[in-house]
């Protein structure tokens, strides 16, 4: 199980800056679609309250990704505490 700690480590660093990056592209694109400076058809058909679901599904994604580099950071923390 020690042979796995670095992928563990690395892939919850990777996760974490996925999950951050989601957030702030979900929370510019959805300020620009609120304020109506993104134009998409999606927009003009529902209107610009789209841009708070847009922000939800974000904000989800997010949560979502931050929990599973939790979970690699338990399984890491487990690991290590089973092999002392």
């Amino acid at each position: 199980m020690q042979e796995h700690l670095g992928f563990l480590n690395v892939s919850s660093a990777v996760v974490k800056v996925a999950a951050w990056i989601f957030l702030f592209l979900g929370v510019i694109g959805s300020i620009g679609i609120l304020t109506g400076k993104a134009a998409s058809p999606m927009t003009e058909q529902y209107g610009s309250w789209i841009g708070w679901i847009i922000l939800a599904g974000y904000a989800f994604l997010f949560f979502f990704l931050i929990l599973i580099a939790k979970i690699a950071d338990l399984l890491v923390k487990i690991i290590n505490k089973i092999n002392k």
